[in-house]
């Protein structure tokens, strides 16, 4: 009589050979996506066919124009505009998507994963098990995205993964212009992500954006190439490592060569230091 033990793992091996089987098997299905994706030249910015900074044209309200204009004068003084990233918080969505870092997909049955490091490691989970938004997650940079695999020509296989992601928080950007997107992170991007029927190492992430800043949905065209290695480098980005700006208050200041504290623009005040003991030098 054969033990029960092994019983236990010959039942066992066969389903691993039987799991491992199926998930070849639906491997086919899906597009090649492997490798390590980057921005092909230029400037990062949300629309990579325009220049950075107002040549943009985004469709924006008037209040979120103005904004917008005063953003782009303090940054010609100096200043960080409204930008938050110099602070080291997270890109979030849309603006991860200009790929200041690399960027690796993975897909499995029931979710794609978006995994890019670009200051803070941020990782999109785009679930594709067929979930409804949920009424009770919490909101996060990155927002909460569903998505569903598309054969378009009916050969078996899947052509375009469509996504839609909601849920976010703030404050978030499109791209390090300073040009923000609106307070209430009521944002909804919706996005068709496929391989070029020319060149299959090349991605297009068709994104648009609504949101209430914006007068119309936004939309662009994102395009990455895959990296020919095999065994590409995986750099690491780690956005508080040397990072000199220090936000105190509402103000940017920055620290120089020696650890001093100093101005970011000409006529900048000092900092409140209501709550250090001050030397009769610096009362004087």
């Amino acid at each position: 009589m054969i033990k029960r033990g092994l019983v236990g793992a010959i039942a066992l091996a066969g389903l691993l050979i039987t799991a491992t089987g199926a998930a070849a098997f639906e491997d086919a299905k899906y597009p090649d996506l492997k490798g390590q994706w980057y921005r092909p030249g230029g400037a990062p910015r949300f629309d990579p066919t325009q220049p950075r900074g107002p040549k943009q044209n985004p469709p924006l309200t008037a209040e979120y124009r103005t904004l917008f204009e005063a953003s782009q004068r303090d940054m010609a003084e100096g200043g960080q505009g409204n930008h938050t990233i110099y602070r080291c918080l997270a890109w979030g969505m849309p603006g991860m998507m200009n790929l200041y870092g690399t960027m690796e997909v993975v897909i499995f049955p029931n979710a794609t994963y978006i995994l890019i490091d670009d200051g803070n490691d941020s990782v999109r989970r785009v679930y594709t098990d067929g979930r409804s938004f949920p009424n009770d997650a919490d909101p996060t940079f990155v927002g909460y995205s569903i998505g569903r695999w598309i054969d378009e020509d009916g050969d078996g296989k899947y052509d375009v993964l469509e996504i839609e992601t909601r849920n976010f928080k703030g404050p978030r950007v499109y791209d390090n212009s300073g040009l923000i997107l609106h307070p209430d992170n009521e944002s909804v991007i919706k996005e068709r992500i496929y391989v070029d029927k020319a060149d299959p190492n090349v991605l297009h992430d068709l994104l648009t954006v609504e949101d209430h800043a914006l007068t119309r949905p936004w939309t662009v065209l994102k395009s990455y190439n895959r990296e020919p290695s095999p065994q590409p480098y995986w750099r690491e980005d780690v956005c508080a490592e040397n990072n000199n700006h220090v936000r105190i208050g509402n103000q940017n200041y920055m620290l120089d060569g020696e650890g001093a504290l100093m101005p970011t623009r000409k006529g900048q005040a000092p900092p409140d230091l209501r709550y250090f003991k001050q030397s009769k030098q610096t009362q004087n």
